[in-house]
C-alpha cells in the first residue's frame, strides 16, 4: 500500500512537471545542424508579412525553427513549414505554461538545436517574468553571440529585442498616461538585463504603432532611458503589418505600401545639438523635451512587399526613400513636424583601401586585432553609434591589439589616423 501511495505521487508531480510547457511538433524529427545567417526580424503586431517571415525563414539555411511563446498553440506551425515556400527541417511551438519549464531538459536542448527563434505576441510581462535569469535566457543569448541564430518577433515578442524594453509588468500604458507622468507606475522600463541581439544595443521597440498612437508614449520610453539610464537611446517602431528585418546593420522595411500606409520608424537623439536630453523628466510631472522643436529626429520609411526602402542602423542614415521627421514634447503635448537628414557624420565609414587597414575578429569579443597597412603610427580611436569616444591611444608599428571586453555590444566605428591619412571601418561588438 505504502508503494502504492508512493507511485501515485510521484506520477502526480511528473504530470504536473510536463505541464509546465506544452509542445507542437511539425517536420522531420531528426535534427540537422546549418550555418544561419543571423539577423533580426522585427514584426509590427497584425497579421505576419509573408515576405519578411520568408527572409527570417530563408536566413535559418534549412535548419530548425523554434517558437517560443506564453499563450496561444500551433497557428505558426503549418504557416512556417508549408506556406511560405521555404524549405526548413522542422518547426516547433513551445508553449510555456509555467516558468518551470525553463529548467526542462527537453526546452533547453530545444534551443541549442534551433537555427531560427521566433517570439510570438502575447503579453511580454510572462517573457521577462519567465525566462530573464534563466537558463532560457542564457541559452538564446548564446545562441545569438555564439552560433549567429536568425530571430525575430512580433508585438510582445518585437518589444523584448531592445537592449531595452517595455516589460507591461504593471499592464500596458498609453501615450497620453506616459506623456503627462513618464514616472508613472505602468512606464516599467528595464535594460541591459535580457536579452542581447547586439546591433539593437541602447535600442528601445515599440510595435502596433498606428492602432492605437504610441509615438508618444515610445518618446516616453526613450527619455527614461535617458534619465535613468544615462545613454542616448534609440527607437524602432513599426506600424501593424509592417516588419523590419535587420541584416548585419542594414534595416529593409516590408509591408503593403502603396495599396496600404505601412511604415517603419527609426528614432534617435539630435546629434546636432549639444544638449539633447529632456528639459523636463521627473515623476508626477508631464514630459518636455523640446530642444527648439528638434529633440528627435526620425526617418520614416514606408513598407514594401520587396522590402526595397531601408535605412542603415549604425549609420543613423539613409539614401533610401523615406520622411525626415522631428519629433517633440511640450509639458506633455506630443509633437510632429517635416524634419531634414542629420549633418553629424556619426559613423560614416570612409576607408581608404590603399591603407589596407584590416579589423578582425568583426564582429568582435574580448579582443580586437588591427593590422594598420601604410599607417605605422598615429592615433586609435573608437566611437559608439552617438559619436562617443569610448577608447583612444597612440600606437607604433603595423599591428596591435586592443581590450574590447568592457564595450557594451552595439556598433562602433574604428578610426586610425596619422598626419597624412585618416580612416574609417564600422565594428560590431558582441
Amino acid at each position: 500500500m505504502r508503494l502504492i501511495i508512493i507511485s501515485s505521487l510521484l506520477l502526480i508531480a511528473v504530470a504536473n512537471y510536463a505541464q509546465s510547457y506544452t509542445s507542437y511538433f511539425t517536420g522531420s524529427s531528426t535534427n540537422v545542424t546549418t550555418q544561419p545567417d543571423g539577423g533580426i526580424c522585427l514584426m509590427g503586431g497584425a497579421t505576419e508579412n509573408d515576405e519578411a517571415m520568408k527572409w527570417f525563414l530563408q536566413r535559418a539555411n534549412g535548419g530548425d525553427i523554434l517558437v517560443l511563446r506564453a499563450s496561444g498553440s500551433d497557428g505558426y506551425n503549418d504557416y512556417l513549414y508549408a506556406e511560405l515556400g521555404v524549405a526548413v527541417n522542422s518547426v516547433e511551438t513551445i508553449v510555456f505554461n509555467t516558468a518551470d519549464a525553463v529548467n526542462d531538459f527537453y526546452v533547453q536542448t530545444r534551443i541549442q538545436n534551433a537555427e531560427a527563434i521566433w517570439f510570438a505576441g502575447g503579453d511580454q510581462w510572462n517573457y521577462v517574468n519567465y525566462w530573464k535569469n534563466s537558463p532560457v535566457e542564457t541559452l538564446v543569448n548564446n545562441s545569438i553571440q555564439q552560433r549567429n541564430i536568425v530571430i525575430g518577433g512580433t508585438s510582445a515578442g518585437m518589444a523584448i529585442l531592445g537592449s531595452h524594453y517595455f516589460s507591461a509588468q504593471n499592464g500596458t500604458v498609453t501615450s497620453a498616461t506616459a506623456l503627462a507622468n513618464p514616472f508613472h507606475n505602468l512606464v516599467s522600463i528595464g535594460g541591459n538585463d535580457f536579452l542581447n541581439a547586439g546591433v539593437l544595443s541602447n535600442t528601445i521597440t515599440d510595435t502596433h504603432y498606428d492602432n492605437p498612437d504610441r509615438r508618444g508614449r515610445h518618446v516616453v520610453f526613450m527619455a527614461r532611458m535617458a534619465t535613468d539610464f544615462a545613454i542616448e537611446p534609440r527607437g524602432i517602431a513599426c506600424d501593424e503589418y509592417t516588419a523590419v528585418c535587420i541584416d548585419g546593420t542594414l534595416a529593409r522595411v516590408y509591408g503593403n505600401y502603396p495599396s496600404d500606409d505601412d511604415n517603419a520608424y527609426f528614432v534617435q537623439m539630435n546629434c546636432e545639438l549639444q544638449d539633447r536630453g529632456p528639459e523636463v523628466c521627473t515623476p508626477g510631472t508631464p514630459l518636455t523635451w523640446n530642444r527648439d522643436g528638434k529633440a528627435l529626429r526620425v526617418f520614416r520609411v514606408k513598407g514594401t512587399q520587396t522590402g526595397q526602402y531601408f535605412f542603415d542602423w549604425a549609420e543613423m542614415y539613409s539614401e533610401s526613400e523615406g520622411d525626415w521627421l522631428y519629433w517633440y514634447v511640450d509639458n506633455g503635448v506630443f509633437h510632429e513636424t517635416p524634419g531634414e537628414a542629420y549633418n553629424c557624420n556619426i559613423g560614416k565609414p570612409d576607408i581608404i583601401s590603399s591603407c589596407e587597414v584590416t579589423i578582425s575578429p568583426n564582429p568582435v569579443g574580448e579582443y580586437l586585432n588591427i593590422s594598420t597597412g601604410n599607417i605605422v603610427s598615429g592615433q586609435i580611436l573608437i566611437f559608439d553609434i552617438t559619436g562617443k569616444t569610448v577608447y583612444s591611444g597612440s600606437f607604433e608599428g603595423k599591428h596591435l591589439s586592443i581590450d574590447t571586453g568592457s564595450l557594451l555590444p552595439g556598433m562602433y566605428v574604428v578610426e586610425l589616423k596619422s598626419d597624412a591619412i585618416q580612416t574609417r571601418t564600422k565594428l560590431l561588438k558582441l
